[in-house]
């Protein structure tokens, strides 16, 4: 798994952006898939993320993920959830020890967050849509309900598809530049006419500095481009493959 030095530094905190690396799937899942939602075998995934829970040093039934909508709706984790009762949001928040929070990406950009003084963790799964919406801001609030302090957040970003891989259509620039003109500055031109590249880090980046989270740490990791360490949506559509593995990034409190 990676890491993020400014929160590996963190007092009680423990903390991975796994990788495709270290687990037992196969075929277009090789080899350490955490996607509950793909159509690897189920026991594969469960392998899987038991080991990423022993390397958080949680017990396999404290890794939790929700059902991811691409929203900015965040949970509040107090106690394990079964797979099947997964609450449906893209973050949550916690201040429970030995319980690991985390979010599934294959390149949207996974968000971890610890306000380690308040004994208060966050994880978003903040693709295009969620980071439009607010999941960042969301996240951040949700975290100071718990009695974080937003000067106190330490906020990293994982691996997620960067902008020389990231083409979109007219629509979609459309979409940004209507909900604040200033994000015209996220795209430059593509080869293809009327099509741009969207510099996804950089815009997340930005939503973190206005949510006044100044401790922000980006590991600037391409899942796109990195085949044999990373998973990728895009990568699998684009070369025609039936599915993808799904990453988990995820963070826990030490007792």
């Amino acid at each position: 798994m990676l890491q993020a030095p400014s929160l590996g530094k963190l007092a009680r905190i423990r903390h991975g952006f796994f990788t495709r690396s270290g687990g037992v799937s196969r075929g277009v899942y090789a080899t350490l898939n955490g996607g509950v939602g793909s159509s690897d075998a189920p026991d594969h995934v469960a392998e899987n993320r038991a080991r990423m829970a022993a390397a958080l040093g949680v017990q396999p039934e404290r890794l939790l993920t929700p059902y991811q909508i691409h929203s900015p709706d965040v949970v509040v984790a107090d106690e394990p959830w079964t797979p099947e009762a997964r609450p449906r949001a893209d973050a949550i928040v916690t201040r429970v020890a030995r319980l690991a929070i985390g979010v599934s990406t294959a390149d949207c950009g996974p968000l971890l967050l610890a306000d380690a003084e308040a004994g208060v963790i966050g994880a978003a799964h903040a693709g295009w849509r969620g980071a439009l919406t607010g999941v960042i801001e969301a996240v951040v609030a949700a975290m100071e309900k718990l009695g974080a302090e937003r000067g106190h957040i330490v906020a990293a970003l994982g691996p997620a598809i960067r902008q020389p891989n990231y083409e979109v259509g007219p629509e979609f620039v459309a979409r940004f530049v209507a909900a604040d003109a200033d994000n015209t500055r996220f795209f430059v031109a593509s080869e293809r006419a009327g099509h741009a590249m969207f510099d996804l880090a950089g815009y997340i980046a930005d939503r973190i500095q206005r949510a006044g989270i100044v401790q922000f740490e980006d590991l600037a990791l391409c899942t796109f481009a990195e085949p044999e360490r990373f998973f990728s949506y895009r990568r699998t559509t684009k070369q025609g493959e039936p599915d993808y593995g799904r990453h988990i990034n995820a963070i826990a409190l030490a007792e």
